[in-house]
């Protein structure tokens, strides 16, 4: 990444009170439309599609401009990849969706196993 962006990068995710407090934070949302949709290989069309099948939901800034997480983004990439391997976008976001709760259902699972041997 050129310095430039890298400085950019920072700028976003730095807090006033504390300037490391987004570094780590997945939901944070960092990036512009433009950027993700750069970052993706992708246009922000494609972007706008995913907001509207619902699989992602970007928060917006003050101006109203549509800013995404990086885990937005790694939906978006997944999104992606089933898209340009031929599955419809429905399909992909719902494939999206059940396979994030799955996953979810799993880490709580887990945690759960984990628990009751620790009993």
């Amino acid at each position: 990444m050129p310095p430039e962006q890298h400085q950019q990068m920072e700028q976003m995710l730095i807090d006033p009170d504390d300037r490391t407090a987004h570094f780590d934070d997945e939901d944070y949302p960092a990036f512009t439309m433009g950027r993700a949709a750069e970052m993706l290989g992708t246009t922000p069309g494609f972007l706008r599609s995913l907001d509207e099948a619902k699989l992602i939901t970007p928060q917006r800034s003050d101006g109203g401009h549509r800013r995404y997480s990086r885990y937005q983004l790694r939906l978006a990439a997944r999104a992606r990849e089933l898209v340009d391997n031929g599955t419809a976008l429905e399909a992909a976001c719902r494939i999206i969706i059940l396979e994030d709760q799955l996953a979810e259902a799993l880490r709580i699972n887990s945690e759960l196993r984990g628990d009751e041997a620790q009993s």
